[in-house]
């Protein structure tokens, strides 16, 4: 079965956080693509939601969200996820990996689209 590395990312503090998943826990990411949300309760994160951005297999292939399926591709690139040109209009052939999560993905990355509110914020909102 799977094992994952997830990445939670929080975009407000700069800050980010490694959960790891094995088996079962990590079954409701298997399938997804990036760019689609899930429920936070999954990584220990209740009340959040968040949003799948990357990720790479076990050989730190990146996974690229224009790329269908969950295979290795080689794709010719020009810049983006997974090449950095050096010259402008340098274009290179580079494998990269499909926007589905399969199990011979190891690291996922996520980052936090939204947060609980705090019971601070609902008494402010219901005083105005």
């Amino acid at each position: 079965m799977a094992k994952f590395k997830i990445i939670v990312s929080d975009p407000e503090d700069g800050t980010s956080k490694i959960v790891e998943l094995e088996e079962a826990r990590a079954a409701p990411f298997i399938g997804r693509k990036i760019g689609e949300s899930l429920d936070g309760a999954v990584v220990d994160l209740p009340a959040h939601k968040l949003r799948i951005t990357g990720g790479s297999d076990r050989d730190g292939v990146p996974m690229r969200p224009n790329v269908h399926g969950g295979v290795r591709r080689n794709v010719v690139l020009s810049g983006g996820v997974g090449f950095n040109p050096e010259a402008k209009g340098e274009r290179r052939r580079k494998t990269v990996r499909g926007n589905v999560i399969t199990d011979e993905i190891v690291q996922i990355n996520t980052k936090i689209i939204e947060k609980p509110k705090k019971p601070a914020e609902t008494k402010k909102e219901q005083a105005t």
